[in-house]
């Protein structure tokens, strides 16, 4: 592993769960962070994996735990879905499973919905999800539509207990009609692009700070970006042991960002 210089970096893509809160809880630095990234007048977005959630919504989250941050400083798989959709396929017509993050996002990009013919099926984290939902899922694949899951997570941690993500919720339909959804949300490259272009930043002045070798890291890696990894999550010093690719550095939390920019660390 080699150290990153954080002070001479100029845009930083950071998980949401994991590194910034857990259920409702800001993680310890996270303020810190903030204010840091803010006085150093960095370019900074918060990329998550659940489709949920509109930006607003998020702002909202993060102001009930006493931080500060714009909406326009969020990008979701759901965001990612949507412009990936409108750019295969302006004006086109989907039946998707999912919440207001989805829903709003494929709306704002004149997407239509439609149960009968759509030209997708895109799914999302979805509480209305049943097995009639999913026959009807099934049938319109079947039928032809395909078949998009807004990101291929398989489990997230909920409050008290773990809940099945997106990966999991699209699992049934895929094994029914043999056919492979295409995922939107990180690792796949275009997120992680997108999110670069709305940083006005080219990848090698960019950090990728995320909880999750396999989504968060290796999107950064393969985007040309310097990976942290924080170990405020999912991930353990065992998890590296795991795969065969490496982060830039390992940290306890994005508190100690600040502490290497500041050469407290």
């Amino acid at each position: 592993m080699h150290s990153i210089d954080f002070q001479k970096k100029k845009g930083f893509i950071c998980d949401m769960d994991g590194v910034i809160y857990h259920g409702n809880q800001i993680l310890p630095g996270v303020p810190e962070f903030i204010q840091w990234l803010n006085g150093e007048n960095k370019s900074y977005l918060f990329l998550t994996n659940n489709s949920g959630s509109t930006p607003r919504e998020l702002q909202q989250k993060l102001a009930r735990m006493g931080l500060d941050v714009s909406e326009d400083h969020f990008y979701t798989s759901a965001l990612a879905t949507a412009a990936f959709l409108k750019s295969q396929a302006p004006g086109c017509s989907v039946y998707a499973l999912g919440e207001a993050g989805l829903l709003n996002a494929l709306y704002d990009a004149d997407i239509t919905m439609n149960d009968i013919d759509p030209d997708y099926v895109v799914i999302g984290e979805s509480r209305n999800y049943s097995l009639d939902t999913i026959t009807k899922a099934i049938n319109l694949v079947l039928n032809g539509a395909k078949l998009i899951g807004a990101n291929s997570d398989v489990s997230a941690p909920g409050e008290e207990v773990t809940v099945p993500a997106c990966g999991a919720l699209v699992a049934p339909i895929e094994m029914a009609t043999g056919t492979k959804a295409y995922f939107c949300g990180k690792p796949n490259p275009l997120m992680i692009r997108t999110g670069l272009r709305l940083l006005k930043c080219h990848s090698e002045d960019a950090v990728m700070v995320g909880d999750r070798m396999d989504t968060d890291v290796i999107s950064g890696l393969e985007s040309g970006m310097s990976t942290v990894l924080v170990l405020s999550g999912i991930s353990t010093p065992e998890t590296l042991r795991t795969y065969s690719y490496r982060p830039s550095v390992v940290l306890s939390g994005v508190g100690d960002i600040v502490r290497m920019a500041r050469g407290e660390a």
